[in-house]
């Protein structure tokens, strides 16, 4: 069992290799674009990130028709002056409506009204933009005709859990997902994609019914895309290291909060598919280092391969961290039970509100 567990490692350090090289690029020094590309900022108390996120979004060169919208998600620590203060256009969300959380309502409302709009754009105010990285996702719309590509920023993971858990998102989807089939449409299950930076065209994200076909959904990036493909879209995750960092969660605290909210449907698309996708990774790469043996430290080998190439080709930080690969997928298969725990009792919460989706 153990030689064939360790088989699967390697299967999957393998596919890694593979997806470094197919992984999409944007170009280093885009075209300037004519396109008409609204921003949007969904901001709940971000008063302390929005400047930093909102000065690299008036540094974008390339974009000759550029509007920038920050939506006050319901702020009580002065978000919108912040925003207004930098030249942002500030727009007070509406609390969401029965059946919608948070941050599709803020996204679907800074989404309205944009038919002049050719491409639509989703920012997180911790993410930190390059100069070139708005024009840079139109281009790669335009040059692989996609609908939607998500360029997942270069994560910063400063303290130990965060340098265990943050690079398995990256690891995950390069390790599973074969990416060229995964971009076209019609195939909804082969999904990867970070709400932090999206770019989206407007009449694809039309075609798919907005944010409001994926209203009650805790990761609304990933169900979007899925939105997409199912209306005949073709969409995918792309390399952003070079265009966006963010540090997404400070310390355990908020890192253990962050993934709890959504790791219940993250995995499997389902508790109970989180569950066995959560036991499956156990296995294939954690049980092999513990059987010890050949058999064992191949598994381990591939295992730890495969976390090197997914994180040197992300802009991640590559050693030591890898080598400690096994314990980060047993964290996270902590934080799933903890998931799947909390929404089956309804504890599940973010940013103060509960989540019921």
């Amino acid at each position: 069992m153990v030689r064939v567990l360790a088989g699967v490692s390697v299967a999957g350090a393998a596919h890694a290799v593979l997806n470094a090289q197919l992984l999409r690029t944007p170009p280093a020094d885009p075209p300037a674009t004519a396109a008409r590309v609204r921003v949007v900022v969904p901001a709940r108390d971000e008063a302390h990130q929005l400047p930093g996120c909102l000065d690299a979004l008036a540094a974008q060169t390339g974009v000759a028709h550029l509007d920038v919208v920050v939506v006050d998600d319901g702020s009580a620590d002065g978000t919108a002056e912040v925003a207004a203060a930098h030249g942002a256009r500030v727009l007070t969300a509406a609390p969401p409506r029965p059946g919608w959380l948070g941050k599709p309502n803020a996204c679907a409302q800074g989404a309205a009204g944009a038919e002049d709009v050719d491409v639509l754009v989703f920012v997180d105010a911790d993410v930190r933009l390059a100069p070139h990285a708005v024009a840079a996702a139109v281009a790669l719309l335009q040059a692989h005709d996609l609908d939607l590509v998500s360029p997942w920023p270069r994560q910063l993971a400063v303290t130990p859990a965060e340098r265990l858990v943050q690079p398995l998102q990256q690891w995950l989807w390069a390790t599973t997902l074969p990416l060229r089939l995964a971009e076209r449409p019609g195939r909804p299950s082969m999904a990867a994609a970070n709400g932090q930076f999206l770019a989206v065209r407007r009449a694809g994200y039309e075609r798919a019914g907005g944010h409001g076909s994926v209203r009650g959904e805790v990761l609304e990036d990933i169900a979007l895309l899925r939105a997409v493909k199912r209306a005949g879209g073709r969409g995918v995750v792309a390399d952003g290291s070079a265009l966006a960092t963010t540090r997404m969660y400070d310390g355990w605290a908020e890192l253990s909060a962050g993934y709890e909210k959504s790791l219940w449907s993250a995995l499997g698309g389902s508790p109970a598919g989180s569950l066995a996708a959560g036991a499956a990774l156990a296995a294939v790469w954690v049980l092999p280092p513990l059987a010890g043996g050949r058999a064992g430290l191949v598994g381990y080998a591939a295992g730890v391969a495969g976390r090197a190439v997914a994180a040197a080709r992300t802009g991640g930080r590559v050693w030591p961290d890898s080598l400690a690969h096994p314990l980060g997928v047993l964290v996270l298969d902590g934080l799933v039970v903890r998931s799947v725990l909390g929404h089956h009792r309804g504890t599940l919460h973010w940013r103060g509100r509960t989540l019921t989706g």
